[in-house]
């Protein structure tokens, strides 16, 4: 089993910055890729980037360039660095974890462990 809790979540201004954490535990070594997902309301669940074990990152159309992510062994932890927000970003914003595959999947269903999630609301 992995457990996954998102943190960092907040409200920002249109423009601004924010950093989301996800700490990592229990079989952290069978995990082959770790991804961030998003879902504003009434739409479905959107690939936002992932993280390959190996080191490579993946990244949607919509954040390459104003999104990052990152991640720090020592901690188990990952980090998602999002710059130059809009509205269009708020959302509520998931990471998850599989232990199975080739590659970083943009696919929800790939994934098979999901932190609670946390809210980033973007004011313009």
């Amino acid at each position: 089993q992995v457990q996954l809790v998102e943190s960092g979540g907040g409200l920002v201004q249109a423009g601004g910055s924010l950093r989301l954490s996800c700490a990592f535990s229990g079989r952290t070594f069978s995990i082959y890729s770790i991804a961030w997902f998003r879902q504003a309301p009434g739409r479905e669940r959107e690939f936002v980037g992932g993280l390959h074990w190996s080191g490579s990152t993946y990244y949607a159309e919509s954040v390459k360039g104003r999104f990052t992510i990152s991640r720090d062994n020592a901690k188990n932890t990952m980090y998602l660095q999002m710059t130059s927000l809009t509205s269009e970003d708020t959302a509520v914003y998931y990471c998850a974890a599989t232990t199975k595959g080739s590659g970083v999947s943009p696919s929800w269903y790939e994934y098979a462990y999901w932190g609670q999630g946390t809210q980033v609301t973007v004011s313009s």
